[in-house]
């Protein structure tokens, strides 16, 4: 994700990148679960929390899905990807 190579997020990149409403990460920033840093009237976020953010906010179903996703590539492209991995 290119976005990730940013230093900081604002509430809106955040809320695309995690799949949620601006209200959410806004609720998430009250309640601690989200650390942020107030600049003006604006929050900001940085990288290294959006980074770990994402990895738990995919949870079990985001998993599945993923891992049904590579299985399928494995099958479909296993040989193509074992020529890839020689160069």
């Amino acid at each position: 994700m290119k976005q990730l190579n940013k230093k900081f997020f604002s509430v809106n990149e955040l809320a695309k990148v995690l799949g949620i409403s601006r209200i959410a990460v806004f609720k998430k920033i009250k309640n601690g679960q989200i650390p942020a840093n107030k600049v003006g009237r604006a929050y900001v976020i940085e990288a290294s929390q959006v980074n770990n953010l994402v990895g738990k906010n995919l949870g079990q179903r985001g998993r599945r899905t993923i891992e049904q996703a590579v299985h399928k590539v494995v099958q479909e492209y296993g040989e193509t990807l074992k020529l890839l991995g020689r160069e």
